[in-house]
C-alpha cells in the first residue's frame, strides 16, 4: 500500500513538472510570436525608431482582465535587456498584476508590448516590485512602425507601452498595475531561484525553449536599427 502511494505521489510529481514545462515552453513562443507580430505590423505596429533605441523589452502575451469595462488584470511574460558587450540578455519572468487597462484595448485578453527606454526606467522595472504611474513616468506608445517619436508623453516617458486585442493595436498605459519577478518561472527556466536583475545584468545563457523568443527580439531590434530613418537613429 505505501509503495503504491509513495508511486502514486512520484507519478503526480513527474506530471505536473511536465506539464508546468510544456506551459513554459508554449508561453515563451507565444512571446516570440507576440512580439514579431506587434514589431513587423505594416503601418500599425511598435515605431522602429522606439525598438533601435529601447534597453529592454517587456512581452506579455494573453493578458486577461479580470473585470468588464474598468478592472484589474492579470498576465505572465518575460523581460530581456540590451548587453553592455552586445547583444540581449537571457529572459527573465514578469508578471504584470492588478491596475486598470480600461476601454481602449478591449477584449477577454490582450497581449502588451513595453519598451524601456532609458538607464533609470531599467532600475525602477527591476526593483522588486514595481507600480505603473508610482515608481516610474509610464506612457502609451505612438503606434506606427515609423511614426514620429518626438511626443511630450514618449520624450519624457521611461517606459513605452502597447496593446493589441482582437487585431487591433493601440498605446496603453497600465495605470496602477505592478509588475514584479515571476519568481516561480524563473526557477523552472535557470533550476534555481533567480531574480530577473540578476538574469539580465548576468552572462546566463537563454534556455534553449527561449530561442525563438531571443531571435525575435534580435530581428526586431536589428531591423530597427538598420530601417529606421536616419534622424531617428
Amino acid at each position: 500500500m505505501h509503495r503504491r502511494i509513495a508511486f502514486a505521489l512520484a507519478l503526480t510529481a513527474v506530471i505536473c513538472a511536465a506539464t508546468t514545462a510544456s506551459a513554459d515552453d508554449e508561453r515563451l513562443k507565444t512571446a516570440a510570436i507576440v512580439l514579431e507580430e506587434m514589431a513587423s505590423s505594416a503601418g500599425a505596429g511598435i515605431p522602429q525608431s522606439l525598438l533601435a533605441k529601447a534597453q529592454c523589452v517587456v512581452v506579455v502575451p494573453g493578458v486577461k482582465r479580470a473585470a468588464v469595462g474598468f478592472g484589474g488584470q492579470y498576465g505572465r511574460g518575460y523581460i530581456s535587456c540590451r548587453r553592455t558587450t552586445g547583444g540581449w540578455s537571457a529572459p527573465g519572468g514578469i508578471r504584470v498584476e492588478g491596475g486598470s487597462v480600461g476601454f481602449q484595448i478591449g477584449g477577454s485578453e490582450t497581449d502588451v508590448v513595453l519598451l524601456v527606454l532609458n538607464e533609470r526606467g531599467v532600475d525602477r522595472l527591476l526593483s522588486s516590485r514595481f507600480t505603473v504611474g508610482a515608481d516610474a513616468s509610464v506612457a502609451a506608445g505612438p503606434v506606427g512602425r515609423t511614426a514620429s517619436a518626438q511626443t511630450d508623453a514618449t520624450m519624457m516617458a521611461e517606459i513605452l507601452a502597447w496593446s493589441r486585442a482582437r487585431g487591433v493595436f493601440a498605446g496603453v498605459s497600465l495605470q496602477g498595475s505592478t509588475l514584479r519577478d515571476d519568481s516561480g518561472e524563473n526557477r523552472e527556466l535557470y533550476g534555481r531561484d533567480i531574480t530577473n536583475r540578476e538574469i539580465v545584468t548576468g552572462t546566463l545563457a537563454p534556455p534553449a525553449a527561449a530561442a525563438e523568443l531571443m531571435a525575435a527580439i534580435e530581428k526586431a531590434a536589428t531591423a530597427s536599427a538598420t530601417d529606421a530613418p536616419a534622424e531617428a537613429r
